[in-house]
């Protein structure tokens, strides 16, 4: 971020951060403490399905709008780097607001998609709602994809739409939904399988698929078709009211182009999966700072903790890991803007394009893993007290741990790194050697031997890539080990580079921690041996207990 739009938003930052601390803390332990409860009829036995939140949930909807938590990226006052500044307010806001940062990535999603492919009305209600700073107007948007046949499968999708007046852009929307975030939202946008007006077919598979807008209510008050039938029983996140809908009649629009759902939502699913990066850098970074200071003050062995040169170097191993996680986070936030907001160097927005793709779901993938373990190692370096509620660390750890599914789970991000490398004769597969070569062209002296050991790794996935390339199953079966790799070796550059822009000590100590060796940047996948895709694994490995789903 160039000096003088740092310093037009460090201030707020910097009074942000104590607001956190303040009266959005007590806001998400309030939360916490009175999860939501549906209350599915009225003492006539009138079906009213109302879910009741907190007051410490419904003021954080209020902070949102107030500090634009949403607003900030599509202001765009500070053009590209919009971006940077609204996630930084992530960054600081998400692990004390009980995950109201679940709500805002949906919402952001939403205006995302509908600045892009929504028509003039949506545009200047729902988009002008989504992205207010006005509490009395901001919405919030729920994102109804998962189904009882399939979760990141969305092409067994059973829920249908039929158009009930096609001038007017009117649907009418049934099904199940049996995974519902924030269903307390203002709006939701929805998969359903659109029956085609011209032939009144239904196409089965993904490629029936369409999206939908819908508002949670009528004018009236009354829902719009949607049947609560339970909220979930979770093992994190328990402030998100999150529920399984019936659709009876749902009144939605089409948003974007007929049958062209799964395409549509792309642009929400590069936006949400960064949220969960940021999320869980957010989690890495507290818990991390409760047992650096822990180590200052407990006393074993007759020392400090922080005396004792083990304990150091576990706690250097995490800072490492946050480091490497926020290095990849803002490198993907850092694309997001400048694809938002390109320039005139058509060449480079298209390389930017590219590279966001591929970042998206390696960020997601690798920060949410790496730093889930973080979080559970900080609760382990504080021993038996890690443990206990009031800490806090066990709160921030089973709301990080979600990060891990939503969105796709490893191996579902792992496949999808697949379909960005593998088109076009693996045109992003090119650029991605690319970029990452170009941050390693110049460096301190110091760090030459790191540039050699990032080039190494980057050979090492050319060669993996080039040996495999012909089989789809070999590539499947090796693509979580592609995926570490590729993720390790992009943060290596990206250590150097910014060890090369800085040239501050901890910036290059990051860099030689992180690069030490090739083998460290790729993992194993240079141990993975793909012909067993086409073998199978052994019975020995795959048989086990029998367990009935």
């Amino acid at each position: 971020m160039p000096a003088d739009v740092y310093a037009s938003v460090q201030a707020d930052l910097s009074r942000f951060g104590q607001r956190v601390l303040d009266d959005i803390a007590r806001m998400g332990d309030d939360a916490e403490q009175h999860p939501p409860t549906l209350r599915q009829f009225d003492p006539w036995c009138r079906r009213v399905d109302e879910i009741n939140t907190p007051e410490g949930w419904r003021l954080m909807k209020a902070v949102a709008a107030e500090e634009g938590l949403v607003a900030i990226a599509y202001e765009r006052k500070q053009a590209e780097f919009s971006r940077f500044y609204q996630f930084a307010k992530l960054f600081l806001f998400v692990p004390a607001s009980a995950t109201f940062g679940c709500p805002l990535a949906m919402t952001d999603g939403a205006a995302r998609v509908i600045e892009l492919h929504g028509d003039r009305e949506l545009r200047a209600n729902a988009y002008a709602c989504l992205t207010s700073r006005d509490p009395a107007k901001f919405w919030t948007s729920g994102q109804w994809m998962t189904e009882r046949p399939g979760g990141s499968d969305v092409g067994r999708t059973e829920t249908k739409a039929v158009p009930t007046d096609l001038r007017q852009n009117q649907w009418e929307v049934n099904g199940f939904k049996w995974f519902s975030s924030a269903t307390d939202a203002n709006m939701t946008l929805l998969l359903g399988r659109a029956q085609d007006p011209d032939t009144g077919a239904f196409v089965e598979g993904s490629r029936g698929l369409s999206l939908f807008y819908a508002e949670m209510r009528h004018a009236n008050g009354a829902l719009n078709g949607v049947r609560v039938h339970r909220l979930k029983e979770k093992y994190g996140t328990k402030a998100v009211p999150t529920a399984e809908l019936e659709l009876v009649g749902m009144q939605a629009q089409l948003v974007g182009r007929l049958h062209r759902g799964v395409a549509t939502i792309s642009s929400i699913l590069n936006i949400t999966r960064m949220h969960s990066a940021i999320a869980v850098c957010g989690g890495l970074r507290r818990a991390l700072a409760v047992a650096k200071e822990f180590s200052r003050v407990r006393e074993a062995q007759g020392k400090r903790l922080v005396e004792l040169p083990l304990h150091t170097r576990t706690l250097a191993e995490m800072e490492l890991t946050y480091r490497a996680a926020m290095q990849l986070t803002f490198y993907g936030v850092a694309l997001l803007g400048r694809t938002e907001c390109p320039g005139r160097n058509t060449a480079a927005a298209q390389e930017d394009v590219q590279m966001f793709r591929l970042i998206t779901p390696i960020a997601k993938l690798w920060a949410s893993k790496k730093c889930v373990a973080g979080i559970s190692e900080a609760m382990e370096a504080l021993g038996g007290q890690g443990y206990m509620e009031d800490v806090g660390l066990p709160r921030l750890l089973r709301d990080s741990q979600v990060n891990t599914i939503w969105e796709g789970t490893t191996n579902i991000l792992s496949l999808d790194l697949l379909r960005v490398f593998l088109p076009n004769g693996g045109l992003t597969f090119q650029t991605f050697t690319k970029v990452v070569r170009e941050k390693v062209v110049t460096f301190p002296v110091i760090l030459a031997d790191s540039a050699a050991n990032v080039l190494a790794a980057l050979h090492c996935i050319e060669k993996y890539m080039r040996a495999n390339m012909q089989s789809r199953a070999r590539l499947e079966y090796g693509a979580r080990s592609l995926a570490y790799a590729v993720a390790q070796t992009i943060i290596g550059a990206l250590f150097i580079e910014q060890a090369q822009f800085s040239g501050a000590q901890d910036d290059i100590e990051a860099a030689l921690r992180w690069c030490r060796s090739s083998g460290q940047l790729v993992g194993d996948l240079e141990n993975v041996r793909p012909e067993t895709a086409e073998q199978g694994e052994s019975a020995s490995w795959m048989g086990g207990c029998k367990f009935k789903c």
